[in-house]
């Protein structure tokens, strides 16, 4: 990263930065560019993407059961007809 950039970031970030702090901030930046440039180069671009965890399909099948008698449940219900009534829509 050259100087002129190093300037201009900081005249968009407002920032009133020494020749020190240009100076400083041009060789961190370069440091980091570097940095990133080199994660570029690991091999497995190709791929689809990364995790360590395989993923799988955790869904099961849906398999009715019922574990308590529906007699039961509507034992205590306001039924008609089997149905279970519930409050009336205006």
């Amino acid at each position: 990263m050259d100087r002129e950039i190093v300037e201009r970031a900081a005249r968009i970030a407002h920032l009133d930065l020494t020749a020190d702090e240009l100076d400083r901030y041009e060789k961190d930046l370069t440091e980091i560019l570097d940095h990133f440039q080199m994660l570029d180069e690991i091999p497995g671009e190709d791929t689809e993407g990364f995790t360590p965890v395989p993923v799988e399909d955790v869904l099961r099948d849906d398999v009715p059961s019922s574990e308590i008698p529906p007699e039961e449940l509507l034992r205590d219900m306001r039924t008609y007809d089997g149905y279970v009534r519930g409050p009336k829509l205006s």
